[in-house]
């Protein structure tokens, strides 16, 4: 897990989407401990109908691809994962991100990550090809898409390798999981390696791609603009069946494409204005 390198011991404040994201993925797990304590022989079911199971999901768990990221089976991992989405996430939000952006920007990479652990499991699928599916868990791509967008945005930035005192750029620091990733991809957990490659490729994609200001101001503003335009529509709809019924009446009077009415320097039709 990679830490700054001005402040090895810190991490940032614990808030917005980082707190969000983290309270959200410890409740998860906790819950399955219970349901674990309380179901006790049929919880590895519960855990296996969670995780992403590509055979699973394409015989109808399409809710698949939005929970494996919440199951955390093991407590090692689940600290480690945990620690590392919030330095990550918390790294953003220190740099004046927002948390919509910061929120965005894990929930693209967690669904990318699924979707390219379906595309490789599809193909090998199509050609026939050997590929040992695993059943995915865990935020790890979520962890790879920030650090990627960490490393494009932030490339200079030192951190430190933990637990050795080593001082490397974030940039190098992105390249090495990268290289890790793609080799495991000639092993036997190449569905795992292609998948975590996918969570990177899609935090790079939201970078270049996503509004600034995050999905949500993003919708709100298509929420508006869909609103106006039908208002609009609404003002040249009246102008049409006004211009109508001033016809009737032996007047004349015009309106804009917008729906506002032309003056035409007239006497008569300056009394409608």
């Amino acid at each position: 897990m990679p830490r700054i390198g001005s402040s090895p011991f810190a991490f940032p404040d614990f808030r917005g989407a980082t707190r969000r994201l983290i309270l959200v993925n410890l409740a998860t797990y906790f819950a399955l401990l219970l349901a674990g304590f309380a179901l006790r022989e049929r919880a590895g079911e519960l855990i296996l109908e969670l995780g992403l199971v590509p055979s699973l999901f394409v015989h109808g768990g399409i809710w698949q691809p939005f929970t494996y990221s919440l199951i955390h089976p093991g407590l090692l991992g689940t600290l480690i994962e945990l620690l590392s989405l919030w330095f990550l996430a918390g790294f953003f939000e220190m740099q004046g991100h927002s948390a919509s952006w910061v929120t965005g920007l894990y929930a693209v990479a967690v669904l990318g990550t699924a979707a390219a652990a379906l595309a490789i499991y599809g193909v090998s699928a199509t050609l026939r090809l050997e590929l040992q599916t695993i059943p995915l868990y865990g935020c790890f791509g979520g962890i790879f898409g920030l650090l990627a967008a960490i490393g494009l945005l932030y490339g200079d930035v030192q951190f430190m390798l933990f637990p050795l005192p080593i001082g490397i750029k974030a940039r190098h620091l992105a390249i090495i999981y990268a290289l890790i990733s793609i080799a495991m991809l000639f092993g036997e957990q190449r569905m795992y390696a292609f998948a975590e490659l996918g969570g990177a490729l899609a935090g790079l994609l939201w970078v270049r791609m996503a509004p600034r200001r995050g999905v949500s101001f993003m919708l709100s503003e298509s929420w508006y603009g869909m609103r106006n335009r039908y208002y609009r529509w609404k003002r040249r709809r009246a102008a049409r069946k006004f211009e109508v019924y001033m016809r009737s009446q032996g007047r004349t009077v015009r309106f804009d494409g917008q729906g506002r009415l032309i003056d035409e320097d007239s006497d008569d039709k300056k009394r409608w204005n």
